[in-house]
């Protein structure tokens, strides 16, 4: 069992949850679960469409990679790419690069 929170308003040790929300019986005061409400990072291509894990996309310019001789060209497909946080937020598989980190402002959707 879980502990449940105080009220925030009295400091009752007495709230119970209801539907999504915690109650408190003493003050009648009502509020949402913070990590319930607590909201996903929303990752976008270059012209503002929505990705999600899986997705496949095109990169829209070359880009340099450190340490290798050549550099990803445009129009390269990525299959089945994975969004994670941070400043390069694709993980991916390239075809002749191996595992690399993309930034969503490079690729577009499809």
């Amino acid at each position: 069992m879980t502990q449940m929170p105080h009220c925030p308003t009295c400091q009752s040790s007495y709230t119970y949850e209801d539907r999504g929300f915690y109650v408190c019986p003493e003050c009648g005061h009502e509020w949402e679960d913070a990590q319930a409400t607590e909201e996903l990072p929303v990752y976008k291509d270059a012209n503002g469409n929505l990705l999600v894990d899986g997705d496949t996309v095109t990169v829209i310019k070359d880009l340099k990679v450190k340490g290798a001789t050549s550099a990803i060209k445009q129009g390269t497909k990525v299959k089945n790419i994975k969004l994670v946080e941070g400043d390069h937020n694709i993980d991916c598989k390239i075809d002749g690069f191996g595992a690399m980190k993309l930034k969503s402002e490079f690729v577009k959707k499809g």
